[in-house]
């Protein structure tokens, strides 16, 4: 019998007992450093298994020591003191803000902060539980009735994020012996969600249905289940997707269409219901319309409307629902209000599409290059360096406008672009004297050497 088989081991004393667990400890120790001596573990290098030795950290730590040496700070994280609408509060200086989602400038109105407050004042801050176990609040259901009911579906379910609510809708629909085609700018959302699907995925060219026909064409039979994915407004280019052309490509094709609305809900049509509306498309052209809260809706999340058994079968099996907590009921409260302020307040939509055309106009007779943008909610003007972009946003920001740069990695080097939200809060005369200072510091940095500052 061995110093440490447990049946000797009980009949010790408490001293006995914990010299003999420290002897064991010992020597699992000496195991282990011997395995390290033999050159077990040895050759694993530190950059596997220590954070700042990772490749990623190193390349983002060159990246702001170079710009540290160009006197760049970075332009992110920058801390806002107030509601974020056409101008924003930052370290104690008001500017005019493009860099908002707040389209219809919802977030902060009276009636949708009562609501928020009414909802926590029954409900608290938080669902405290899964909606599938004890987290089924009123004001969820309250606000998945009206989703249908705008989207003209029978059904709707809420995620607590956007970005979840993509990733998780694919990854519990398609599977490994399935495919996602996607628009080759869309966004990352539906990338990781085909990823966690295990579907093969394959994008074609940006608004290019007869690409799309082609590549449905050679494979379509290859696959069980077939999802085309596109945006309602590109959240990086401004543009809108051919969708009469790509629904009658799908159906002939026996493929699902599922349109990512963030940016296109409350923007779109004549009562802001999106590029359905905008189309005059029918509820059941689109298999799955989503869209978020955090835009147009002031609150935060993500949603899908469709049919009842889609929406069934995303309540009782995809992972994002049920192992998540449920959205607070304050923020449920708040999104529907705004979807009833958007109702009852046309104008809001009518305003921010006539600021959109407007500054789109504006800009191209600067001569900026605006890409693919067709004056909608985004606006990129785009610089073709991400060093340009950056002292560009600087520039500006000194100018008392914030707008943040869109650089690489997050698009290629050559369409780095500053990227204008535009809310129907913003004046013409501040879209006006926007886009002079553009121009301005445009045509002057382009011509700069790298050490110069932002001033003009």
């Amino acid at each position: 019998m061995t110093d440490d088989d447990p049946a000797k081991t009980r009949k010790l004393s408490r001293e006995s007992k914990e010299e003999a667990l420290r002897r064991i400890l010992e020597k699992r120790k000496d195991i282990a450093g011997e395995a390290t001596s033999n050159g077990a573990l040895r050759d694993i290098p530190e950059s596997h298994y220590r954070f700042e030795k990772f490749a990623e950290y190193q390349t983002l730590e060159l990246q702001q020591m170079l710009a540290k040496k160009i006197d760049l700070e970075s332009p992110y994280f920058v801390e806002h003191d107030s509601i974020s609408n056409d101008t924003a509060l930052i370290g104690s200086r008001k500017v005019i803000n493009f860099g908002t989602y707040n389209y219809l400038n919802l977030n902060g109105h009276p009636r949708v902060v009562e609501a928020a407050y009414e909802a926590m004042k029954i409900f608290g801050t938080s669902a405290s539980a899964s909606r599938l176990v004890s987290g089924e609040r009123r004001p969820h259901r309250e606000l998945e009735a009206k989703i249908a009911e705008v989207h003209g579906t029978p059904a709707a379910i809420t995620f607590v994020s956007g970005h979840a609510t993509n990733v998780t809708t694919i990854g519990t629909l398609l599977g490994k012996r399935d495919l996602i085609l996607h628009d080759r700018l869309i966004h990352n959302s539906v990338m990781q969600g085909a990823l966690l699907s295990g579907a093969q995925r394959q994008p074609f060219d940006h608004n290019d249905w007869r690409g799309l026909d082609e590549l449905l064409g050679r494979s379509r039979r290859k696959f069980e289940k077939v999802l085309i994915c596109v945006e309602g407004v590109y959240s990086m280019d401004g543009d809108i997707p051919p969708m009469p052309e790509i629904i009658e490509v799908a159906r002939r094709h026996k493929a699902l269409v599922m349109v990512d609305e963030a940016h296109s809900f409350g923007a779109l049509g004549k009562r802001g219901r999106g590029v359905g509306e905008h189309f005059g498309l029918a509820p059941n052209d689109v298999d799955i319309w989503m869209g978020t809260l955090s835009k147009t809706l002031a609150g935060c999340g993500g949603y899908i409307a469709g049919s009842e058994a889609l929406v069934s079968l995303l309540k009782h099996t995809a992972s994002g629902f049920l192992y998540s907590v449920g959205m607070p009921p304050p923020i449920a409260a708040a999104s529907l209000e705004a979807l009833l302020l958007m109702e009852d307040e046309p104008d809001r939509v009518r305003k921010l599409q006539e600021n959109g055309q407007l500054m789109l106009r504006l800009a191209q007779e600067a001569g900026l290059d605006t890409g693919y943008a067709v004056g909608t909610t985004v606006l990129p003007v785009i610089t073709g360096s991400s060093l340009l972009a950056v002292r560009l946003s600087k520039a500006l920001f000194e100018d008392g406008i914030n707008v943040p740069p869109i650089i690489y990695p997050a698009v290629e080097e050559r369409i780095a672009r500053l990227r204008f939200f535009i809310s129907s809060a913003h004046t013409e005369e501040q879209i006006r004297h926007t886009v002079s200072r553009v121009e301005a510091h445009m045509t002057r940095l382009k011509n700069a050497p790298i050490h110069e500052g932002p001033a003009a």
